[in-house]
């Protein structure tokens, strides 16, 4: 009987750590079940780093999540979808640049707030964009002397 027992208790242990890993992976891919927010697009020349799931931060807040990403291919450029948490008003002249958090950390997605006393209606497209700066190719125009492209 005490063997029985065992078994059920490992088990148990086993299903409680699977559940565990599963919740864990979708709050981390944003599949989890948030509080509300309004979209916003923008469209990228680089997007490196970003997937959905990606924090939207203000002045180093979390105030959003990209939703979706897909390559336009008339443009070739990553058009993206993100919330913001309602109640966060988006000035209509704000830039929205892709940033790092350091140099070994994560990309993600930062609005700069503008001075316009007007605001972004939900599912407006945010023009003013800046990419993704690839270290990469800093690194080689360093090396290089400034002239690689």
């Amino acid at each position: 009987m005490s063997e029985n027992t065992t078994e059920v208790l490992v088990g148990g242990a086993v299903l409680a750590a699977a559940i565990g890993f599963a919740v864990f992976a979708l709050q981390s891919t944003g599949f989890a079940a948030g509080g509300g927010g309004y979209p916003l697009h923008a469209s990228f020349r680089s997007l490196e780093g970003v997937n959905v799931g990606t924090d939207v931060r203000l002045a180093g807040v979390k105030i959003g999540t990209v939703t979706g990403v897909e390559l336009n291919p008339e443009t070739y450029r990553a058009d993206t979808t993100f919330t913001v948490t309602e109640g966060i008003l988006v000035p209509d002249d704000s830039a929205v640049v892709v940033a790092s958090e350091g140099l070994l950390g994560g990309n993600f997605v930062e609005i700069m707030p503008g001075g316009s006393p007007f605001f972004f209606e939900p599912g407006a497209e945010i023009t003013d964009t800046q990419g993704a700066v690839s270290l990469i190719s800093l690194l080689l125009k360093f090396v290089s002397g400034g002239d690689a492209q």
